[in-house]
């Protein structure tokens, strides 16, 4: 039996190792004994075995990795960025701005952007309708020339521009709802009108100064970038909101050939990351408005690769939910350990007057390219 949506992972993503936390990313914490770092391989395991509890393993087609080659990493990078990870990985150490390796660790970055790849042509040749990439390290952050953020290259950006390159598609709609601003997807396609970049963040959270209403890309590619920082706080109203008055009606004029996800879930109510009160129903309806959308627009071409998330215990729950959302007939529905709590909590209820604004905010913004209201 042909299994229709499709599934990157192998136990060697979790051979990742970002080592231990550090204040400023060079010191210790006083602490006496040694903080793990946050983007720790907990999550992707727990998501695997969850994946595995639920009986979803059995619905899933395995889609196998591959390394990403040194003109693929270029498709988005630049040689000199490449060439310097390389470098560092030969012994471990910081390839950016916090994002740590481990020795060695560059080939599993590879293999992290060619499962992203991987993914794209599965389902581009059709092996698949749908395909999450539970794959590390995460790539939203990474821009042109620096690796940033717990990020060494950018998966998604590679995989987008390789289904232009390969597989000749003329528009290409990348979401991002990681609670971090995805700066360096941002920066990647900044100038480019054949990409359109949304995303759902936190406001002004990490990096600084990213992710503004006002960025809406540049001359020539006006329009092609909506950022929707919302505020501390926002949970599944404010998301969901979003979802229906600007980033569906924007897919839909939009019509791309094919949609990707930058899956973070670190907005959950749970992230130590983030200040967003997002439970896992909202993931799944966030999965299944989006599936909608493809469903309409790119014959349901659609690819989900895993960026943030760093509740070891409630992430996996959340990530399991899209897997959720992808499948026709999921085995059973995903639970939400943080439940009844997250259906009575005040961001799950309503729309506050700061995350109204901040919505309106938007729309105002991007009317001039999009049918929004």
């Amino acid at each position: 039996m042909a299994y229709r949506t499709g599934l990157v992972y192998d136990p060697i993503y979790l051979d990742h190792d970002p080592g231990s936390y550090l204040i400023r990313y060079t010191d210790d914490f006083p602490f006496g004994e040694v903080e793990p770092h946050p983007s720790g391989p907990v999550v992707a395991r727990r998501t695997h075995k969850l994946l595995q509890a639920l009986g979803y393993l059995d619905h899933l087609t395995p889609i196998p990795m591959r390394t990403a080659t040194n003109a693929e990493i270029e498709y988005v990078h630049t040689p000199e960025m490449r060439t310097r990870v390389e470098r560092i990985s030969k012994h471990g150490g910081d390839v950016g701005i916090g994002a740590p390796i481990a020795a060695g660790g560059e080939h599993i970055a590879r293999l992290a952007a060619g499962g992203a790849i991987a993914a794209v042509d599965a389902v581009m040749t059709g092996d698949v309708r749908n395909a999450f990439g539970l794959i590390r390290p995460p790539g939203h952050h990474a821009t042109r020339e620096q690796s940033l953020g717990f990020c060494v290259y950018n998966n998604i950006a590679i995989a987008a521009r390789h289904a232009q390159r390969v597989h000749g598609l003329q528009r290409i709609a990348i979401v991002d709802w990681d609670v971090h601003h995805g700066n360096g997807t941002q920066d990647i396609f900044w100038d480019d009108p054949d990409v359109l970049f949304i995303s759902l963040h936190q406001d002004n959270l990490f990096p600084l100064n990213w992710g503004k209403v006002g960025d809406t890309g540049a001359d020539g590619a006006q329009g092609r970038t909506v950022n929707v920082p919302l505020p501390p706080g926002s949970g599944n109203a404010a998301y969901l909101a979003a979802m229906q008055e600007i980033v569906l009606p924007i897919l839909e004029a939009f019509a791309p050939e094919l949609i990707l996800i930058s899956a973070g879930q670190d907005a959950s109510v749970q992230d130590p990351l983030g200040r967003m009160t997002v439970t896992v129903p909202a993931y799944l309806a966030m999965t299944r408005m989006i599936m909608d959308v493809a469903e309409n627009v790119c014959d349901s071409r659609l690819v989900v690769l895993q960026e943030g998330g760093y509740s070891n215990y409630y992430a996996p729950f959340c990530a399991a939910a899209i897997f959720q959302g992808l499948m026709d007939d999921p085995p059973e529905p995903v639970m939400d350990p943080y439940s009844p709590r997250s259906e009575v909590q005040p961001g799950a209820i309503s729309v506050s007057g700061d995350q109204r604004a901040a919505i309106d905010a938007v729309v105002s913004m991007q009317q001039e390219w999009w049918p929004v209201e």
